[in-house]
């Protein structure tokens, strides 16, 4: 058994940003823990700029954002492990984890912050009617296999739903050559950032199908068509409006689940977001035990998720120095008209240093 004062399982942003706080902070004993071969998470395959215009004031890919925070982890030493995957968190903070070097190893963690992101809805989430051929993928296994492996994942393409990974990936694709025949969006607005859909969609003549979405999938061992069709207020699909494209590739941009997958064995609660109820400072009901950043809740920005995590890491600093005392007035909080969540869900007064930061996502109007 190894003992760490402080564990953060994911390399990503999140996880490199809680462990430089944590090391301003005046911490020295900290464990990154990264599935990867390499840092940064999914950053490395979102090679499009937008990135870092809060937390630099500048406008970087992705790379560039987390090559920053990467390059800053190794300059201070912060120690890390990577193609390491963690199998289990116990109850009192024993993190389990392996790889080829080590085998199994056992850590005894007096904090852990959780950072392990989020993955995407697939096919068989959704439940997309339909046959079950090849050439059906998420936007993010798309851009991964186009970015980072240099391979087309299709010539001619659809894509479902307008959140901004998808119509990035409609912008990426027609740059490498295949024709995006539309995007279908099943709301009657886009998902995705306005500079999104005019740089990524109008720029290159690409159609939006607002109030659409795929009825029927088509193809024998590899897609050769889908249908999508209109919906009513009910997302019930209008008789007489399905159209048909010939295509050999699906993606799906459909959504973001916190990857919480190592929280679900732990007496825990959960929100709305599918991420665990948190204290402003990040702490779940089980003290010493944080999480932030999309494993909390999925975050429009990664400036966003960056803030978020340096919060977590002053709690779990503050909680090992015996700061974080759980006592005097608590106040739950709750989502009012209008709002679909809120982080955090419980206010410790006592243990409020300064502002306590609150992020709410609006209901859909």
């Amino acid at each position: 058994m190894i003992n760490r004062r402080l564990v953060i399982i994911g390399g990503g942003s999140a996880g490199m940003a809680a462990a430089i706080k944590a090391y301003e902070l005046g911490e020295r004993d900290i464990l990154i823990i990264e599935k990867n071969a390499y840092l940064g998470g999914i950053l490395n395959q979102c090679i499009h700029n937008g990135f870092g215009l809060h937390e630099f004031k500048e406008e970087l890919t992705g790379p560039e954002f987390m090559t920053r925070f990467s390059d800053k982890v190794k300059e201070l030493g912060i120690d890390y492990r990577l193609e390491s995957n963690v199998l289990s968190i116990s109850n009192d903070k024993v993190v389990t984890y392996t790889n080829a070097k080590e085998g199994l190893v056992e850590v005894q963690a007096e904090a852990i912050i959780l950072t392990t992101g989020c993955y995407e809805r697939n096919a068989g989430a959704i439940q997309i009617p339909g046959d079950r051929p090849s050439g059906v993928y998420t936007a993010g296994q798309a851009q991964l296999y186009v970015n980072c492996y240099g391979y087309l994942v299709g010539k001619r393409v659809f894509i479902l739903g307008s959140g901004d990974i998808g119509l990035i990936m409609a912008r990426r694709m027609t740059l490498e050559g295949a024709k995006v025949l539309g995007v279908a969006e099943l709301m009657p607005y886009s998902a995705g950032l306005n500079r999104n859909i005019v740089q990524c969609l109008k720029d290159y003549d690409i159609p939006l199908y607002l109030s659409h979405t795929v009825k029927q999938v088509i193809g024998d061992s590899h897609l050769e068509k889908v249908v999508i069709a209109k919906v009513d207020e009910k997302m019930q699909f209008i008789p007489g409006t399905e159209i048909e494209f010939e295509c050999d590739c699906l993606l799906l941009s459909v959504g973001l689940l916190p990857n919480v997958d190592l929280f679900n064995k732990l007496p825990l609660s959960f929100s709305k977001t599918r991420g665990a109820k948190v204290t402003q400072a990040m702490e779940s009901e089980i003290p010493g035990i944080f999480s932030a950043g999309n494993v909390l809740h999925v975050h429009d920005l990664v400036d966003y998720v960056v803030e978020e995590a340096r919060e977590a890491a002053e709690g779990a600093v503050n909680y090992l120095h015996g700061e974080l005392t759980r006592k005097g007035h608590v106040y739950d909080v709750n989502p009012g008209v209008g709002i679909n969540y809120v982080v955090p869900q419980k206010l410790y007064i006592d243990d409020v240093k300064n502002l306590a930061h609150l992020s709410l996502e609006w209901q859909d109007q």
